[in-house]
Formats: structure tokens, C-alpha cells, sequence
């Protein structure tokens, strides 16, 4: 049955700390169109976010970064396109968020939407990239991925997204994405539950693993 007590809770993630950074200007325009869907939004800023093993995990912008990260049911990653790749400033962030903390998977049963914006021609590099990263991270990545090809004339002075097929597009993933969220978010529990994880649980607990194999 599907959960419709609360509004999908979606994190969003940009690959670029420039003053006008055109991957941040795409998640801003996403978040306020999934925002008007019924969803509640938030974002993390990688600014002062340490390099990837410099510093202790109890940096304050690395448990930031946790805590949003177990706060969500879905997430966008949105990067810019650098020599054919996302960019290290958004790596460094997926890199941080480990696979579990203690009992807690922070992205494990996550939705995922993947954004990427180009200076030049289109091109499906860094989305593609995300892809990879996200079923690493055991996420439900959505069918539908946005590309935005030179970016710098997709935009308004005012950071909003102008009226065009590529804004379309982006509609449509957050469309995606908030009904994906919804579907799911009821049965992560189930669909996430692994025969080699119980069979681990019940050796550790000292109890036979006969009854570790799945029943439908």
C-alpha cells in the first residue's frame, strides 16, 4: 500500500562551487518544481566540505552531510560535465557518505534522480557516471535523467530556468521521481532484505541459518 502520510523528503546534491554554478541553478529549478508536486526539499552546500579522508568523519559538514543523507527518501545529483566525467566536487561528496553507519544505511532503498549540465553539445557522460555510483550505493535510480547542453544559455539572469525542452525534461525526472519515491518508500524494508545479510545476522547470533533462504 502506498505511504502518502508525509511529503516525500528529497535531497539534493550539485557538483560546483562557482557564483553562478549552472549544475546548482538545475537542482534549484528541479527543487522548486518537485516542490510544487507536494515534495519537502533540502539541500546540502559542499562548500568547506574536507577532501575525502583529510579530516575525522565528526567534521561538521561531513555529519551534515549523514544526517541529510538518512533524512531522505530520495535524492537528485546534479553535476556539471568535466573531461567526461561528474565533477570532484560532487565524487568527494558520494564518497563521503559511507554504505552503512553502524545499522543505519544511509542510501540504501534511496530513490535517485541523476541532472548534468554542459558547456557545449550534449552529452550523457556524467549522468551515465552517477548511474554507476548510485547502484554502488544500492539506490533505485529512475529510468529518466536530465542533460542540459550549454548551460549558460538555458538561464535567466535571475538563476531561473528558461522556458524549453530541457526544462521539460526536468519536469518530467521530478515527476519520476516523486511517484517512484512514493511507490517505494513502503516496501524498502522488504525489497532491501538479503538472504547473505540474514544468513550473516543469524552466524554472529549463534541461531541456525536454515531459515535464512527467502519465502514468497
Amino acid at each position: 500500500m502506498t505511504d502518502f502520510n508525509h511529503p516525500p523528503r528529497i535531497l539534493f546534491l550539485y557538483g560546483s562551487l562557482r557564483e553562478r554554478s549552472y549544475s546548482r541553478l538545475a537542482a534549484e529549478e528541479a527543487a522548486k518544481i518537485i516542490t510544487e508536486f507536494g515534495a519537502e526539499v533540502k539541500f546540502f552546500h559542499p562548500h568547506e566540505l574536507p577532501i575525502r579522508g583529510s579530516v575525522d568523519e565528526s567534521h561538521p559538514k561531513v555529519q551534515e552531510l549523514w544526517e541529510l543523507s538518512e533524512w531522505s527518501e530520495g535524492q537528485v545529483w546534479s553535476s556539471p560535465e568535466m573531461h567526461g566525467n561528474i565533477t570532484g566536487i560532487l565524487k568527494n561528496q558520494i564518497d563521503w557518505i559511507p554504505l552503512s553507519i553502524g545499522a543505519v544505511r544511509p542510501t540504501q532503498g534511496r530513490t535517485l534522480a541523476v541532472m548534468q549540465v554542459s558547456g557545449g553539445s550534449q552529452s550523457f557522460n556524467a549522468v551515465n557516471s552517477m548511474r554507476l555510483l548510485g547502484r554502488w550505493m544500492r539506490m533505485f535510480t529512475i529510468p529518466n535523467q536530465s542533460s542540459v547542453a550549454k548551460a549558460y544559455q538555458e538561464f535567466n539572469e535571475d538563476g531561473t530556468m528558461k522556458d524549453s525542452p530541457y526544462r521539460d525534461r526536468i519536469i518530467d525526472v521530478m515527476e519520476e521521481l516523486y511517484k517512484f519515491t512514493l511507490l517505494l518508500r513502503s516496501q524498502v524494508d522488504y525489497l532491501t532484505d538479503r538472504y547473505s545479510e540474514r544468513k550473516e545476522q543469524a552466524i554472529k547470533a549463534g541461531i541456525s541459518v536454515d531459515d535464512c533462504l527467502p519465502k514468497f
